[in-house]
């Protein structure tokens, strides 16, 4: 493999990496990456062959015990040389002694469960204009309009470590939707809307109750153009999977939620769609 190496992904490099992930039919969040760099500056890797990037992949360590895979990505000119399980391997040691998740596709399931991994869930992303319906009450303000403190309380309750610069920024970037449900003084959801190359991807989609994840799943898909959203529906969670199909959205795109050990302790009740399949 004369001629290979692995090094740390620059600006310009993290814009390739999410072309690279709209060709393979992701619909990467437009605006990412710039959340994703404060997440881990150095999380993210690429794999260069005669100084020309050919592969991708990004390991993000949150707190002192979790990392997450993501963003594992050989061009198809080089698939089955080798390089992307030099670039998976360099990816895994920078994770070594963490539990590690990741969102597999379908077809790389079985690699992963080769390398350790084993299935927790489904995330099944569902895409529509959510059908008209009554809000039963609910009210929902703009998530900047409250302490972020608050925001990030919650947010934990359903990811395994705090993550407060990356939900910092994934939340108030430019183009953007952040908003809560508030019952009470309390925090009782939460829902973010990005433009994505197709659909406007929403992520995360936190509830307290169905009632509440419809009225923000309306409320976000009210920012986005023509209605028209996404959003990965984990099946962990039977309610979350009625609701979305009870508004009309249809399923068009699934991978697994895969643990490199016994999966965390989170709120899996209240979480209705998941942040990020590239960094959880």
């Amino acid at each position: 493999m004369t001629g290979f190496e692995i090094n740390g992904a620059s600006a310009g490099d993290m814009e390739l990496i999410r072309s690279w992930a709209e060709e393979e039919g992701w619909n990467p969040g437009v605006g990412d990456r710039f959340a994703f760099a404060v997440a881990d500056p150095g999380g993210f890797l690429v794999g260069r062959l005669d100084g020309e990037p050919v592969a991708c992949i990004s390991a993000v360590r949150y707190g002192a015990g979790f990392g997450f895979i993501g963003f594992y990505i050989a061009r198809p000119a080089v698939r089955g040389r080798g390089y992307g399980i030099r670039l998976w391997n360099a990816g895994m040691e920078r994770l070594d002694g963490r539990l590690v998740g990741l969102d597999g596709v379908v077809e790389q399931q079985d690699n992963y469960r080769k390398s350790g991994f084993r299935p927790a869930w489904n995330n099944v992303r569902y895409e529509g204009v959510p059908a008209a319906g009554d809000d039963h009450g609910v009210r929902l303000v703009d998530a900047a309009s409250l302490p972020f403190a608050e925001i990030a309380s919650y947010d934990r309750r359903f990811f395994p470590e705090a993550r407060d610069s990356f939900l910092a920024a994934w939340t108030g970037l430019p183009g953007r939707t952040a908003l809560a449900a508030v019952r009470d003084g309390r925090v009782e959801g939460l829902g973010v809307v990005r433009p994505g190359s197709a659909a406007a991807r929403i992520g995360p989609l936190y509830a307290a109750g169905p009632e509440i994840a419809a009225s923000l799943l309306r409320g976000l898909a009210r920012h986005a153009p023509g209605g028209q959203v996404a959003v990965d529906v984990p099946d962990a969670n039977p309610a979350a999977v009625e609701l979305v199909a009870g508004l009309g959205l249809v399923p068009t795109f699934e991978t697994a939620r895969m643990y490199t050990g016994p999966a965390p302790e989170t709120d899996l009740s209240g979480l209705y769609g998941v942040t990020s399949l590239e960094l959880g």
